[in-house]
């Protein structure tokens, strides 16, 4: 308690000195921070986490010990700050870009219903020393006042030749050492005077190689990887190939990328003030994101990256090469839209959820694994689906032989909370779509972005599935398989077939989707 209570203090003092630039009902959920943490205060988090008993009639699929625990990998604190520019080197302003302390976000994120965060703040001239002596020790006090939801160290790492990435490390004495000489030795913002040859591709290689080396291997996520494209496969920052490279060089370590993008409150931000404080950018259009409003380029899809989102698109190329390419779904808080940022708290709209036990190593491990799903604005809590031939059995991110000309079967379960979620709406999934592509026979371009054998194999309306209580469920029998696949599954709240590009003002609540990551049915022949 001695430990928790020093950071009581602290962050009631921060709560002082942030007053002069933050708004008052900053301060306020400062302060209430402290209260929460303090209490141990769970309130419907919990009862949302809790699971259902079922009434014996739903296929019992889950197994004994992991649960789906609830995420968020890309949450940024006080510690990304500003920069006075006119010191040599650049000052750092405490709380100039992100304001919250890092306790904050976790009970917030708590109270929205997560198990697991990752604190990910960027850099600059000289930030690997903030995060290692100032953000670290943070970190380290919110684990002992917060313990029941599980904290990793990260940052943002301002990736060399690329835009960004979620830079996670598991948990290990030298967790925060090893973090400080990656972004020392290869955050492309690190070096002053500035260093452009840091910000090549090159230079990612060798970071990639040099955590590949390491001990205690850390977890590399794309950050929304088409926020700079100007259109439909017309990327920016982030290529194609740029991510196959980086696969290539340390697949344990580069899996995956965001599949819904941070930032989606600006919408609530103009409903709730009437005027957006980003008018000046967008004349009188309304607000929905930062990839088409804010920076002119191809919007979000559903709420998702079109390299998500887009059916036959680069994920299913990838999931084409047989790659383990994962993905998520985050925050990006910077600043709450109800103190005039952009951002949801943690886990208020967006939530990545992984199969594992509650602890660090089983999540990090699942993490790797690809034993995921996404979803967005609570629209389910649970999502089991299964893979069974004769030759094997597996779930989410798994590998299963099947043998040539046999059938393979297809479990799935959905849970749809019969609850609020944090808009106060009880959203209902009307559709569950089950998505098949086939493994590519021939080598293809780096740069591709397409699988042409995507497809959705079933669409299965909310009427159509068997249900006990909360559960939705439905099996598929795939006959005579030939040629090794993937399938993944999908859904949504709305009648869209498939996800359209999202408009200006749309209601980021009335659009929701979720996405599990792929099972890969892998054909042999035995005669």
């Amino acid at each position: 308690m001695d430990r928790a209570m020093l950071l009581v203090s602290g962050l009631i003092s921060s709560s002082a000195r942030m007053a002069s630039r933050c708004s008052k009902r900053l301060s306020f959920l400062l302060i209430g921070a402290c209260v929460l943490i303090l209490s141990g205060c769970q309130g419907e988090s919990q009862a949302k986490r809790e699971r259902g008993i079922l009434d014996g009639s739903a296929p019992s699929i889950e197994p004994v010990t992991e649960q789906w625990l609830a995420g968020d990998h890309h949450v940024h604190s006080r510690y990304s700050v500003g920069w006075n520019n006119e010191t040599d080197p650049p000052t750092p302003i405490m709380g100039g870009d992100a304001t919250y302390p890092i306790a904050m976000n976790v009970v917030m994120g708590r109270r929205h219903g997560l198990d697991w965060m990752v604190s990910t703040d960027h850099g600059g001239p000289n930030h690997a020393k903030i995060n290692l002596e100032h953000a670290y020790p943070e970190l380290l006090e919110s684990r002992v006042a917060v313990p029941d939801v599980v904290q990793f160290m990260g940052m943002e790492f301002d990736t060399p030749g690329a835009d960004h990435s979620s830079l996670i490390m598991p948990f290990h004495e030298n967790e925060a050492l090893d973090l400080y000489e990656i972004e020392r030795t290869f955050n492309k913002r690190e070096a002053w005077p500035a260093d452009p040859f840091r910000d090549t591709e090159m230079v990612m290689v060798k970071a990639l190689e040099f955590m590949r080396d390491l001990e205690q291997k850390p977890l590399i996520i794309a950050h929304h990887p088409s926020r700079s494209a100007k259109g439909y496969g017309e990327y920016g920052q982030t290529q194609p190939s740029e991510l196959r490279l980086w696969n290539d060089t340390a697949p344990e370590i580069a899996l995956g990328m965001e599949g819904a993008p941070g930032h989606q409150a600006i919408a609530q931000l103009q409903d709730r003030f009437g005027e957006s404080k980003y008018g000046q950018y967008i004349g009188d259009k309304r607000p929905r994101g930062f990839y088409s409003s804010i920076l002119g380029g191809y919007p979000t899809m559903g709420g998702f990256d079109q390299m998500t989102a887009k059916l036959g698109g680069f994920w299913d190329a990838m999931l084409g090469e047989g790659r383990g390419w994962w993905i998520t779904a985050n925050s990006d808080s910077h600043v709450h839209w109800k103190d005039g940022g952009v951002d949801f708290w943690p886990g208020e709209y967006s939530k990545t959820y992984v199969l594992a036990e509650k602890n660090s190593d089983s999540i990090f491990s699942s993490i790797r694994k690809g034993k995921i799903f996404v979803t967005t604005g609570d629209l389910i809590s649970e999502l089991w689906f299964t893979v069974e031939s004769g030759l094997g059995m597996g779930t989410i991110g798994a590998r299963i032989p099947a043998e040539a000309g046999s059938d393979v079967k297809v479990t799935i379960k959905i849970r749809d909370p019969d609850a609020p979620n944090y808009n106060g709406d009880n959203p209902s999934f009307t559709r569950m779509d089950l998505i098949r592509g086939n493994l590519f026979t021939e080598s293809k371009s780096p740069d591709t972005f397409a699988n042409p054998s995507t497809h959705v194999v079933s669409r299965v309306s909310r009427p159509d599935l068997s249900r006990s209580g909360e559960y939705f469920y439905k099996s598929f029998t795939i006959d005579n398989v030939q040629q090794s696949f993937y399938l993944r599954v999908r859904g949504t709240n709305t009648s869209e077939l498939e996800p359209l590009e999202d408009p200006d003002g749309e209601n980021p609540w009335a659009d929701l989707w979720f996405y599990s990551n792929p099972i890969f049915i892998e054909v042999v022949d035995q005669s």
